[in-house]
């Protein structure tokens, strides 16, 4: 399994960004997808996951500004970032868990500046 996330960039606080991760591979084999960040001197953090039956969670930070959402034919996670802070600023990952095991992204950097 092979993920490639996209969509980071500069914006300004209030804004709002796309992520995508794209998968490939065994796609067919994933099962549980999230987004996790990691920003400088921190530790990588859970944003938001999604079960293959689309059930989904958040970090408390982000409820109800980001959603999460994934199309399975195109083999697809979003994660959609409205009201943006600077504190969202960081380098943004994708996971994929297949049989138990995670796959990552490279990472897509967002920068929210004031």
């Amino acid at each position: 399994v092979q993920l490639v996330e996209s969509g980071g960039g500069l914006v300004q606080a209030g804004g709002s960004l796309r992520l995508s991760c794209a998968a490939s591979g065994s796609t067919f084999s994933i099962n549980g997808m999230g987004w996790y960040r990691q920003a400088p001197g921190k530790q990588r953090e859970l944003v938001a996951g999604i079960t293959g039956g689309g059930d989904t969670n958040y970090a408390d930070s982000v409820k109800g500004r980001f959603t999460i959402s994934r199309d399975n034919a195109k083999n697809t996670m979003y994660l959609q970032m409205n009201s943006l802070k600077p504190e969202d600023t960081a380098v943004y990952y994708c996971l994929g868990v297949v049989a138990g095991k995670g796959y990552w992204g490279q990472g897509t950097q967002v920068t929210v500046s004031s």
